[in-house]
């Protein structure tokens, strides 16, 4: 088929259908494409040919769909799809409109606990929002249940300097609120290079949802990400420098996109998170995505993890060898604490574009 032919929501369908199979998640392709369908809105329909409408954040070349895979000792693989909703016509206004709508749609299909959604909705969808990006979604498959929604919110919504109050606020209407101290103390000290990214929802019923924040890390060295991970309860800091090394090639200065922690608080979590994960932008780190898997390869054995199904995730995506881009592996993320520990792969479409092999591999 002539790629003008094909749309965005049936290129990223086809390859969500193809990474459930290989992960031996069951549905029928029709449900999966139907989700996907309904969370890209009227963007979806837009042709993958020539250039994005809209310059979406979730993936280098502005494709609207990113994939990953969450790997843990004993248990299946789980798939995750981050997607930004897109109108028809694109503007920051616009497109929080069709994000609503799309939460509709959904809701039709699956069940949806909007309670913590509403009650944080004035915070972070304002009448004129400062940042193109206001909110995205995440399908998640598991092979045991039902798909599961969450949402990202942008703390920056209302420009920078209104993050740290939006969170804490959000925090505080979530049932959070003594957590926020924490993390002022240990993940956000470094004035404009940490930075509060996404403020996330789980959109499942309470006693099991989840509230993430996540707090980017510029020009961060280990011992700034270990200081970060330190806020959180039971958590074994000793394990990010090693982490930090394996993926990103260095325990120096990580200079390119920055490093990201993620806090998760989930009921009975009084004042810290119970939850943590470091997120490496790997695809900044490596010469090329042959070198990103063995990077990922010596973490999955390191964990005594089956990297069996990272690979046919790869398989199944792409359409190039890898050693003729960078980009197909985006991140690796070491998960700590609750609810699971482990690894997760984030996967790019590559729908609009591959970005060219680099030839510096080191963190400084």
């Amino acid at each position: 088929m002539d790629a003008q032919d094909v749309s965005i929501c049936d290129f990223t369908g086809r390859q969500l259908t193809a990474l459930l199979h290989s992960m031996g998640i069951p549905g029928t392709p029709g449900e999966t494409t139907g989700l996907l369908a309904d969370a890209l809105g009227a963007g979806g329909r837009r042709s993958i040919s020539g250039r994005p409408a809209w310059p979406s954040d979730v993936a280098d070349d502005h494709t609207p769909v990113e994939f990953s895979t969450a790997f843990a000792a004993g248990e299946a693989p789980v798939v995750r799809t981050i997607v930004e909703p897109v109108a028809a016509g694109p503007s920051r206004r616009a497109n929080t409109a069709e994000a609503l709508a799309a939460l509709d749609r959904l809701g039709a299909r699956v069940p949806l606990d909007r309670s913590r959604f509403d009650s944080v909705r004035d915070l972070f969808l304002p009448e004129h929002p400062e940042h193109d990006f206001t909110f995205w979604y995440s399908l998640v498959f598991r092979p045991d249940g039902a798909p599961a929604v969450k949402v990202y919110f942008n703390p920056e919504v209302q420009g920078r300097k209104s993050a740290g109050w939006l969170v804490r606020e959000g925090l505080q209407r979530t049932g959070f609120g003594a957590g926020f101290r924490i993390l002022r103390e240990r993940a956000v000290t470094r004035p404009g290079l940490d930075r509060y990214s996404f403020f996330a929802l789980d959109l499942v019923e309470r006693g099991r949802a989840r509230v993430k924040v996540y707090v980017s890390h510029h020009s961060a060295d280990v011992a700034d990400v270990t200081r970060a991970a330190s806020a959180a309860v039971g958590v074994d800091v000793d394990r990010v420098p090693d982490f930090c090394l394996l993926t990103g090639g260095s325990t120096g200065t990580f200079d390119g996109r920055p490093l990201i922690s993620s806090y998760t608080f989930l009921d009975g979590d009084v004042d810290a998170p119970s939850g943590y994960s470091l997120y490496v932008p790997i695809r900044d780190y490596v010469s090329d995505d042959a070198e990103a898997r063995e990077r990922v390869l010596e973490v999955m054995a390191k964990y005594r993890l089956d990297s069996e199904p990272f690979d046919d995730a790869l398989r199944v995506l792409t359409r190039r060898p890898l050693h003729e881009g960078s980009g197909l592996i985006a991140h690796v993320s070491l998960r700590m604490g609750r609810p699971r520990p482990g690894i997760t792969v984030y996967l790019s479409s590559e729908a609009y574009d591959v970005a060219p092999t680099r030839p510096i591999s080191l963190a400084g």
